[in-house]
């Protein structure tokens, strides 16, 4: 059976020229987005619909988005709401050190000295590197930025992400 991943959701209508805004859920926008790109919509109680891209720009903390064959407010208005998704097979190989966010939420993150801290639960991109929602059995979610002085190994293999935490960066004082 085919595993699909979210891209992102549609959350209105831009304009009156059958653009949407879409809030981004996916790694590679630029990928995602590119003009040709095939993305499919899930509705509820629906049969996913195949769109292409036909244009892409930012616009805020936004991708807005047109689609072939919808020129027109009307066309997409219906869309509200749905997820745009890609079938993990559509996926391309990354280059060593790169990853989908499907692979590392879910991942047990331990720290230099063995203990574990917690899960990845969320991966936030609010700059220039991702922040790795960690939540941890009873204290507060830890967010650990992905660099390399902080993340020493990822291993798929056995689910567990090894860490160095610098002094400061948990702040377990109540």
């Amino acid at each position: 059976m085919t595993e699909y991943l979210n891209v992102g959701k549609i959350v209105n209508t831009q304009g009156i020229k059958g653009e949407v805004r879409v809030i981004s859920q996916t790694d590679f926008p630029d990928e995602r987005y590119k003009v040709g790109a095939t993305l499919l919509l899930f509705q509820d109680k629906k049969a996913p619909i195949k769109l292409i891209v036909k244009s892409h720009r930012k616009h805020k903390n936004f991708n807005i988005l047109s689609f072939e064959g919808h020129p027109n407010i009307n066309d997409v208005e219906k869309y509200r709401d749905g997820i745009l998704k890609v079938s993990k097979d559509d996926l391309v190989d990354l280059n060593d050190g790169e990853f989908y966010y499907h692979q590392i939420i879910g991942l047990t993150v331990v720290d230099e000295t063995g203990e574990e801290l917690g899960k990845i639960k969320e991966i936030l991109s609010p700059g220039a590197n991702d922040v790795w929602v960690v939540q941890r059995p009873k204290k507060k979610d830890a967010l650990i930025p992905y660099i390399d002085s902080v993340v020493k190994q990822i291993d798929l293999e056995s689910g567990v992400v090894q860490v160095e935490i610098p002094e400061g960066l948990l702040d377990d004082e109540n």
